[in-house]
Formats: structure tokens, sequence, C-alpha cells
């Protein structure tokens, strides 16, 4: 497909799912105007625009988290406001966050991230400010949003911080982002989502770094049979159905697992929640861990939370806390991986994700068997989860992801 500029037919473009009054491109194999074409279509191919190099801004969308005491319990009122949680529920999770005192990690992490951002667009380009806004605590969306229009911002690029397509990873960061262009109403600026990355290079680089630095952790004895457990963010099964979730995953653990040389490696899931009896994926990273001690799988273990990138909250509590007491109570020693966070090669990805947008013709370049995501999603994908009608009798998710 080739990258000449052309005009769809308002028939066309009323049905696309994206917002109107931009000149696109469609050509088939023979670089022929389609005139067949659907948006379906569409959207399965590389899409260029002729606005594609006017962004004025970066935008940096993070899930958010609280920052003292006073913050935890209005921010997980933010996180669960139309979901059926006991209140219970909600505060039992909120000991969680005063374990380590109300402050959330995350949003330390995401201004250092930030910084990092702004060094790497300040030294190789593209020159654009960077703004950030969060779904669930300040600042927020909206509020960052009513900034950037009152300062003339028109177009933006998010880079939301969730690497893999879902529900909660990808769609309903776009759900929020456009509930918070209504909130700001007429003027808000236009903006568009950078495509996830689980698969580019640099992320697999930085994911591979962080995984040997943490088998450098372990002693010689506990390396001798070390079986590498990669971790998720676990999701409900009609959530995972309708998404690429898990088939990126085991792409991630392929890729890393075969860069380092490990062949004894396994993808389980951690911070399950919803109601009992709602199938979500498993298995549980702490029962797993009890069965490598009961069937001898390995002398040790490195514990990599692929699906997050940094080490937030749920990191820090279901690994740091509950993962390490346990492989401490089993005898199993355990190291684990950092996320990728500020490791320069991440950092370098952000920026050649947002080249891709902002200077046609630049390689997207991805490893494996799946290629580059496509930048705009068709308008089914990732629907939201079926949610049963009863009380939900676990622990909510706090997912960034």
């Amino acid at each position: 497909m080739c990258g000449a500029i052309a005009i769809f037919p308002e028939s066309l473009r009323a049905a696309l799912p994206f917002p109107t009054g931009r000149s696109l491109v469609l050509l088939d194999e023979h670089d022929q105007w389609d005139d067949k074409a659907t948006p379906n279509k569409l959207v399965s191919l590389s899409i260029w625009h002729s606005e594609s190099m006017n962004y004025e801004a970066i935008l940096v969308v993070s899930f958010g988290g609280p920052e003292s005491r006073d913050d935890v319990i209005p921010f997980l009122e933010n996180v669960l406001r139309g979901k059926n949680v006991p209140r219970e529920r909600l505060l039992a999770v909120a000991e969680h966050y005063y374990h380590f005192d109300g402050k959330s990690p995350i949003n330390q992490q995401t201004r250092e991230l930030i910084a990092a951002l702004k060094a790497e667009l300040a030294e190789h380009g593209p020159n654009l400010p960077v703004y950030w806004g969060n779904r669930n605590w300040h600042p927020m969306l909206a509020d960052t949003l009513r900034e950037m229009k009152n300062r003339g911002v028109r177009r933006a690029l998010a880079f939301v911080t969730s690497a893999y397509s879902s529900y909660s990873g990808c769609r309903q960061y776009r759900e929020d982002i456009a509930r918070a262009q209504a909130e700001v109403g007429a003027g808000a600026p236009e903006i568009d989502k950078i495509r996830a990355f689980f698969n580019h290079p640099g992320f697999i680089e930085a994911t591979e770094d962080r995984l040997r630095d943490a088998l450098a952790q372990l002693s010689p004895d506990a390396r001798g049979n070390v079986q590498v457990v990669y971790t998720a963010h676990s999701i409900p099964m009609s959530m995972a159905n309708t998404s690429d979730y898990v088939r990126q995953l085991e792409e991630v653990k392929r890729l890393v697992s075969e860069r380092v040389g490990i062949g004894n490696d396994v993808l389980v899931y951690q911070s399950r929640s919803g109601a009992p009896g709602q199938p979500w994926l498993e298995p549980d990273v702490l029962d797993h861990l009890r069965q490598v001690k009961e069937r001898n799988l390995a002398s040790g273990v490195v514990v990599a939370p692929i699906s997050f990138i940094s080490d937030h909250m749920e990191v820090l509590y279901d690994l740091d806390i509950e993962a390490r007491q346990l492989c401490e109570s089993l005898g199993l020693p355990m190291a684990r991986a950092k996320t990728v966070g500020i490791h320069p090669r991440f950092i370098a990805t952000i920026r050649e994700l947002i080249l891709e947008r902002t200077e046609p013709g630049t390689e997207r370049r991805a490893l494996g068997a799946l290629g580059p995501r496509q930048d705009v999603c068709a308008e089914n994908c990732c629907p939201a989860p079926q949610r049963p009608g009863k009380p939900m009798g676990e622990r909510p998710s706090l997912s960034p992801s």
C-alpha cells in the first residue's frame, strides 16, 4: 500500500471509527483506489492522513493513584464508580494502600517517565510539549484537556501506560479520553492514541534487561534450574475472549525467553478481582508458586510482571509482599524483575512510536509473528466485559493496565 492522499466518499467517512473531516488514503495492493472499502477493512491497514504531522503536543495518560492517606478513599471511589462493589471490599483494598502510608508509587513513576521522555524529545525531537492526565486521580484527564485547550492545543497524540490490547488496557482509555473531551466541550483537543507496543523491539529489549538483572540476584544453586514466572494482570474471560491480550502476552513471553535462553518458563496471572463465580484468566501466581514447590518444578523462580510498565501498587503488594512471603514460607528462592519503567530503551521506544505518527514513512518496528498493531482500532474492538448482576465478592481491580 502506498502513501498517496485520497478523499473518502462521504458515505464511508461517516462510518469511520474516528473523527471525520480528514483526507485519507485507501489503495489496494496494486495502488488502485479501492471503491469497495469498508471501515473494517480500513482499520486493518496502516493508515496515514494529511494531518498526520500536525500534532501540537503529547498527552501521557495513566491510571493515577493516591498520594496520601486522605486520598485513598476518594481515589477508590473514582475507580469503582458505577461498579457494584460492596463498601467493605473498598475498605479492604484501602488497607493495601495504607500499608504504604496511603501513597501509591504510580504518580511519581509517571512523573519520572515524563521527565525522561521530555529529555529524549529535547535531544532527538520532535519538539513537542508533554502533558499528563490520569483516569482516576489528579491530574485528571478533563482538567488536563481543559488546560491544553486554554493553551491553544488543538490536536495531540496520546501515549497510554499500557502495552497490550484489551478493554481495560486500550478501549477504556479511549473511552475516558472521549468522556473528558465531552466534559471540556467545544474546542477540546482532538486526541489520537499511539498503538499497542507489546512487541516493539525496544519494549522487548528493556524487558529482557530487567529479567537478566533479576536472574543475577539468585544464587548459583537457585539459577541451576530456575523458572521464569511471567505475570500479567488477570482479566475476565469475557474480556480475554474478545481481545488479543493472551496471545500478545504469550508472544512477549516467547520473545524474551528466547533472547535470554530460558527454557523453563510459564505465564500466570495476578490481581484477580470480580465475583467468585465469574471466570477470570488463570492460573493465579500464588497457586502456581505452590505448585512449583510441591512438584519440584524449579530450584528458584524469577517473577517478571510483563503486563505492567511501572512498579505500581499491584506489583509491590501482590508480588513483593504476598508472593515473596509465600516463597519464603515455602523455602523457594525468588527474585522479582523490575518493570521497564524508565529504561533508556523504553523511553526511546516511546519516541519511535511518536515518530510513526508525526513523520509518515517511519518504520513501524515489531518483533515476532504478530506484526505492528494498527493505529486505528475497529469500532467493535475489545468490547467491555459483561458484568454479573450480583455484587462482586473479591477485591476490585485497580490495574493501570
